[in-house]
């Protein structure tokens, strides 16, 4: 098996920006938990919050520095996503898509990055739509462009508030179906009202359907998502960050959502459990008594260890940018392992948090059913991260388990796809 590179021990550089944004998103955590149950009661968060987030910086951790963003590592862009899911799951998850799918237009080619980072915005810059095999869209390609039809395109997080949305299209150009990401405009979409779900409801991540039947979009907006995937178009973005992995960019940061949403409800119980009794006990303070103790330790090392999980893979993929952009990067074969590893990875995170999360809820008393108690809402908010679709644990063992035995992982289409080889050739675009 390809030997691994050992990760960083330490914790990222606290830069000043780091620290600025972080000290904002504590100031207006108070307030994000308050409006949580607003939102989800409106499927969305309200443009007030999303201008809230922007002004602490936070939609702006992975925005290349070239257009003024603060392009921060993966290990930093991590905290961030952490603090903000502490106080709200639903905000996290809208920082997670905003800083985690920049690879996305990035990897499009500089006149998309231009079009994407160029204008001033408030929210997020980018979203991302169905980049599965079995996407609803459809591309043609034609004279200048394409021609894309069909959806509607499901799980479009982030895209309510950004100026464009990727959305995934299959094209057959005759020589077989293939994936096309397509850049399309915010006033080209059209938003179904159809997210209605069990937890992150405040997300507003509806389903999207084009204005028109059919949309012509210009080629350069049309990228073949291999070509995305390697990373083999120029951008004219000079980080490294643009160099990492797109895999242990984004999912590093994933599990930085369920830690934070994991932290909050600790916070959350300890709080509220201060002198409360415990039925069925003489224990007066259910912070004094033993059961409560051995409960504790369980939740603190559940969410320990998702945590070194994510701070060491996200210090990893920072380290793979660096050998990246130093013309040097990692064997394909080793960034195939790290890859499987990294999902699998995630989510044996996401289902620590949300276990702790159910100890922590199971705990807390009948009160904590109520839609004004955060606990409840951390419970359902981080199962539902447990069923992503990129997270189906089960496959994801077998598929990293296959690599660990030397043989050949599953092959398929899409977003979490191990087959991401880089190309050897940089094309203009």
């Amino acid at each position: 098996m390809v030997r691994p590179i050992s990760p960083q021990a330490s914790g990222p550089e606290e830069s000043d920006k780091l620290k600025g944004i972080l000290e904002r998103v504590r100031e207006l955590g108070p307030k994000l938990r308050e409006r949580a149950l607003a939102a989800e009661r409106a499927s969305r968060l309200s443009d007030e919050t999303i201008a809230d987030l922007d002004a602490t910086g936070a939609f702006n951790i992975g925005s290349p520095a070239e257009f003024g963003g603060d392009e921060l590592s993966v290990r930093q862009q991590l905290d961030v996503v952490s603090e903000v899911s502490k106080w709200d799951g639903s905000c996290g998850w809208a920082v997670w898509v905003a800083a985690s799918t920049n690879w996305i237009p990035a990897r499009s080619g500089a006149r998309v990055v231009d079009e994407v980072y160029g204008p001033k915005w408030v929210g997020p810059r980018v979203a991302g739509s169905s980049h599965f095999p079995a996407s609803r869209g459809r591309a043609k390609r034609v004279e200048g462009g394409w021609v894309i039809s069909g959806g509607p395109w499901t799980f479009g997080s982030d895209s309510l508030w950004a100026p464009f949305t990727n959305l995934g299209c299959i094209a057959d150009d005759g020589e077989g179906p293939h994936l096309v990401g397509v850049q399309v405009p915010l006033g080209e979409l059209r938003f179904l009202d159809d997210w209605q779900v069990a937890g992150m409801r405040g997300t507003g991540s509806v389903s999207i359907k084009l204005v028109g039947d059919e949309l012509f979009v210009p080629d350069y907006r049309g990228v073949d998502f291999q070509e995305i995937l390697r990373g083999s178009l120029d951008n004219g973005l000079k980080g490294s960050l643009w160099k990492a992995p797109s895999l242990g960019w984004a999912f590093s940061l994933m599990g930085g959502m369920s830690i934070g949403i994991a932290e909050g409800a600790l916070e959350r119980f300890l709080e509220r459990s201060a002198g409360r009794p415990i039925r069925g006990t003489t224990y007066k303070n259910q912070l004094e008594a033993p059961l409560t103790h051995l409960m504790l330790a369980e939740v603190h090392s559940k969410i320990r260890s998702a945590t070194l999980m994510a701070r060491a893979n996200a210090d990893e993929t920072d380290q793979l940018g660096v050998l990246a952009a130093a013309g040097t990067p990692a064997d394909p074969k080793y960034l195939q392992l790290f890859g499987a590893r990294v999902l699998v990875e995630t989510a044996y995170a996401a289902r620590w948090c949300a276990e702790a999360i159910e100890l922590l809820q199971r705990n807390s008393g009948s009160t904590a059913i109520m839609d004004f108690e955060p606990i409840q809402r951390a419970w359902r908010d981080a199962r539902v991260i447990t069923l992503h679709g990129a997270l189906n644990l089960e496959a994801l063992s077998e598929n990293y388990g296959r690599l660990m035995a030397g043989l050949e992982p599953h092959h398929f289409a899409g977003i979490t796809t191990l087959d991401r080889f880089p190309s050897t050739a940089v094309k203009q675009t």
